[in-house]
């Protein structure tokens, strides 16, 4: 799947995760320090919406359940390297006289 629009740019708040399904998948959406991140919705750990909880001062989004911290660049678990949740390639699709989109780069299903 090519570049695929998830939302506008101005739908996100700061440090505070928007949910965002489309074509089969269910991601969290992050601006986190004015840059967009997109990871599966799901924790690995029990299955917690990440897009339910925040970003924390280190830029990690934290599950609402437990409390385990994803960093946002990668999707590394903060505490435990090797452990990751799927993180994909984001950019911004400016239009003329419209508000940014946030476009993310999902893998064909």
């Amino acid at each position: 799947m090519p570049w695929t629009s998830l939302c506008n740019l101005n739908e996100l708040s700061e440090n505070t995760g928007q949910y965002v399904e489309i074509d089969g998948y269910r991601l969290a959406v992050f601006l986190h320090a004015g840059e967009v991140y997109v990871m599966d919705d799901a924790c690995p750990h029990a299955g917690g919406s990440m897009s339910g909880g925040h970003v924390d001062a280190g830029g990690c989004a934290v599950c609402p359940w437990h409390g385990w911290a994803f960093k946002l660049s990668d999707g590394q678990l903060r505490d435990q390297p090797g452990f990751e949740i799927c993180t994909y390639k984001v950019r911004l699709y400016q239009r003329d006289g419209h508000d940014d989109l946030v476009q993310a780069d999902l893998p064909m299903p």
